[in-house]
C-alpha cells in the first residue's frame, strides 16, 4: 500500500470509529444533506488559506475538506448508494473521457478549441440520460452570483456568443453604465438595480478576457482594504488618535500614508 493509500485508509478508519459502537453521538448524528454547510464552510477556508500563501493552515484545511469528503461516501456507501472506488473510479473515466487531446489521438490547435471540445464532450454525456440540456444547466444553481456571471460569460464564449474583440466588450460596458447612470438620474430603484447588475455582468467578462476572474480580484481588493485599514487603526492608536473621532481629510491622509507603504 503507498503512503497515500495508506494516509486515505487511517481517515476511513477514524470515521468508521466515530460512526461505530462508543463513537461520537454527533457524527452519528449527520447525514447527507447535514454535511453540505460544513463542506461549504471548510471549503472557503480552504481557499482563504490558500489565497494567503499560508502553507501550514492550507495543509489543515486540505485535510478538513478531505475529512469530509470521504465523511459524505462513507454514509453513501453505508446507504448501499456508491463506494468512494466507485467515486474514484467515475471521476478518472470522466477526465480521460474529456482530455481526448491526452489520452487519445485528438489534436487541438489552441485553447479555445481544447475549450470548445471540452463543451462538446459534456454535452455529449449530458444527452445520454433523457432530458433535454440546454448549454447552462450545467452550471451549479447554488454558486454565488459574481462566480456564475464569470461562469456564464466563460461558458457563453466556448459557445461562440460574445462580443468578437475586447474593443466591442468594452464599448458594452461603457453603454452598460450609461445606462445605470440614467437610472440613477431617474431615481427608479429597480432599474438602477437592474442596469447596474447589467454594467457588473459585462465587467466580469472584461476581466475573464484578460484572464481576471472577477471573484478572485474582488477577493483580494477586500483583504487589501482590510489589511490597510487594520494599519491605520495601528497607526492611529500609536499616535493616540481616535480612528472614529477623526474627520475624513485626517483618515485620507491616514490612508495615503498607509498605501505609500505598500
Amino acid at each position: 500500500m503507498s503512503s497515500d493509500s495508506a494516509s486515505i485508509a487511517k481517515i476511513q478508519e477514524v470515521i468508521e470509529a466515530l460512526l461505530g459502537p462508543g463513537g461520537c453521538p454527533w457524527d452519528q448524528k449527520q447525514t447527507p444533506k447535514s454535511l453540505c454547510d460544513y463542506i461549504i464552510e471548510e471549503a472557503f477556508e480552504l481557499v482563504s488559506a490558500i489565497r494567503a500563501d499560508d502553507q501550514p493552515e492550507t495543509c489543515e484545511e486540505l485535510g478538513d475538506v478531505l475529512f469530509l469528503l470521504l465523511f459524505q461516501a462513507t454514509l453513501a456507501a453505508r446507504a448501499g448508494h456508491f463506494t468512494l472506488e466507485d467515486v474514484v473510479a467515475q471521476n478518472a473515466a470522466k477526465m480521460i473521457r474529456r482530455h481526448p487531446h491526452v489520452f487519445g489521438d485528438t489534436v487541438v490547435a489552441n485553447q479555445e478549441e481544447l475549450l470548445r471540445n471540452w463543451e462538446r464532450i459534456k454535452r455529449g454525456e449530458k444527452s445520454g440520460n433523457g432530458k433535454e440540456n440546454g448549454a447552462f444547466d450545467s452550471l451549479p444553481e447554488g454558486l454565488p452570483p459574481l462566480l456564475k456571471a464569470y461562469r456564464i460569460n466563460a461558458k457563453a464564449a466556448r459557445l461562440n456568443f460574445t462580443w468578437p474583440t475586447d474593443e466591442a466588450a468594452r464599448a458594452q460596458f461603457d453603454d452598460e453604465w450609461r445606462e445605470y447612470e440614467e437610472a440613477c438620474a431617474s431615481g427608479d430603484a429597480e432599474r438602477m438595480e437592474e442596469e447596474f447588475g447589467d454594467a457588473l455582468f459585462t465587467l466580469v467578462e472584461l476581466g475573464r478576457r484578460k484572464g481576471i476572474k472577477a471573484n478572485a480580484a474582488l477577493d483580494r481588493a477586500n483583504l487589501k482594504f482590510l489589511r490597510r485599514y487594520a494599519r491605520m487603526e495601528a497607526l492611529a492608536k500609536s499616535r493616540g488618535l481616535d480612528l472614529l473621532e477623526m474627520g475624513l481629510d485626517d483618515k485620507n491622509r491616514l490612508w495615503d500614508e498607509v498605501k505609500a507603504e505598500g
